[in-house]
């Protein structure tokens, strides 16, 4: 994908989303109180699959919860992984 998407947080419908080519995707969380997220649903449609908007959409809900201090609960399988390859890529390398 050449340009990021322009991504949308509604609030009151805890979803971070974005429209691309007139599809929408969306990343879905709650909030469980006592500051903490339940990233439960990332959704990108066919036409969009393999552009990286899941990641784009998961970066930014993962940058809310950092600035707004919240931890966050991956029950997102997407999102899960993506927290393990980002971990895994800050990993400093074994000497």
């Amino acid at each position: 994908m050449s340009e990021a998407p322009t991504v949308h947080h509604d609030r009151e419908g805890h979803q971070f989303q974005t429209v691309v080519d007139g599809h929408r995707a969306y990343l879905a969380y709650m909030d469980l109180g006592k500051q903490t997220l339940d990233i439960y649903r990332t959704f990108v449609p066919n036409e969009l699959r393999g552009r990286g908007i899941a990641a784009v959409l998961a970066e930014h809900a993962l940058a809310f919860a950092e600035r707004e201090g919240y931890t966050v609960i991956p029950s997102c399988s997407y999102v899960e992984s993506y927290l393990e390859r980002r971990q895994r890529q800050e990993a400093p390398a074994d000497d």
